[in-house]
């Protein structure tokens, strides 16, 4: 029996969150240059978004590019902006047959024009699609966003709009890129890395974190679903106990 085959469809985790880590060492290791890494770890993202689908998981969330990935060399940010507005382009299409809907988190005007239009026509595109909200983590860093929110409350407090004894999880959470979004129940990371890397720190609080050795680019259907198989044998408390949700 397939890992596939073994997977309780009724236990999926509804917000599924993808630390994509390891293009660089797996172009590495066969003697290329980081950009062959990054190109390849496109395919994996095909292959994970299409598997999420087809399973029935209504969120999945990617980290595509990070806050501190700008700092990253010249030539390897502009490659990273050059394959996400051919991705964009190219995936249109896959998006719209799998009924998949894009979302993006993260300062998007940070990126550069092209990405963002390309950005924005998918989204629009693909906004009234309901199988899946494939949300990008793009120029994103969960400090800034919590600074974003909390700035946004304290505005808004100065100004009466908000009182502060009012303020509560549900006002942070409108307050954040994700307030549309369910917090995180599985968290992946790919490549033996054992860190958050400033990814969802909010909407991580109760996930499971799963991580694994394989690098990204070579991250399987098979790979998913053995996450998905871990996720499903963890007993989730909330801070309760065992005997409390029996």
């Amino acid at each position: 029996m397939s890992f596939k085959d073994q997977i309780d469809k009724e236990n999926l985790p509804k917000h599924i969150a993808i630390i994509m880590d390891g293009n660089g060492r797996w172009a590495k290791k066969k003697g290329k240059l980081r950009v062959f890494g990054h190109e390849n770890g496109t395919k994996a993202v095909r292959r994970t978004v299409e598997a999420c689908a087809e399973l029935g998981i209504e969120n999945l969330t990617m980290y595509a590019f990070s806050t501190e990935n700008w700092n990253r060399p010249k030539i390897e940010v502009e490659t990273l902006m050059r394959l996400l507005v051919s991705s964009l382009k190219k995936e249109l299409k896959t998006l719209s047959e799998n009924n998949i809907r894009l979302n993006a988190i993260g300062n998007t005007s940070s990126l550069p024009s092209q990405a963002q239009k390309e950005l924005q026509e998918v989204i629009e595109k693909t906004k009234d699609n309901n199988r899946m909200t494939l949300t990008l983590a793009l120029s994103y860093g969960s400090r800034e966003e919590m600074k974003h929110a909390v700035k946004e409350i304290a505005t808004k407090v100065k100004n009466n709009i908000i009182q502060v004894d009012a303020i509560d999880e549900t006002i942070i959470n409108k307050h954040l890129y994700t307030h549309n979004l369910p917090d995180v129940d599985l968290m992946i990371r790919t490549s033996g890395e054992h860190r958050i890397s400033n990814f969802l720190l909010w909407q991580i609080a109760y996930a499971e974190l799963y991580f694994t050795e394989v690098l990204w680019p070579d991250f399987s259907e098979e790979d998913l679903y053995s996450a998905l198989l871990n996720y499903q044998k963890r007993e989730r408390r909330f801070g309760k106990t065992s005997e409390q949700l029996n």
